[in-house]
């Protein structure tokens, strides 16, 4: 017999709320947030120098970033 549990919070683990989805209220949505924007969650890649930055955002790169 297959059990279906319901969806929890990524956060801290309780139900999710239509409301809030896929988080259970305001304050871990914004909890998670502040974890992107603060740096604490990261995607892999390889580093970048401000200056592969700066070359890529004055216009110099094409649209998907090729030059």
């Amino acid at each position: 017999m297959a059990s279906t549990l319901a969806p929890k919070c990524p956060v801290c683990g309780k139900a999710k709320s239509q409301d809030f989805t896929p988080f259970c209220s305001a304050g871990c949505k914004d909890r998670d947030l502040l974890q992107w924007l603060g740096e604490g969650y990261k995607v892999p890649g390889a580093p970048v120098s401000p200056d592969q930055l700066a070359d890529h955002f004055s216009g110099d790169a094409g649209r998907d970033g090729e030059s």
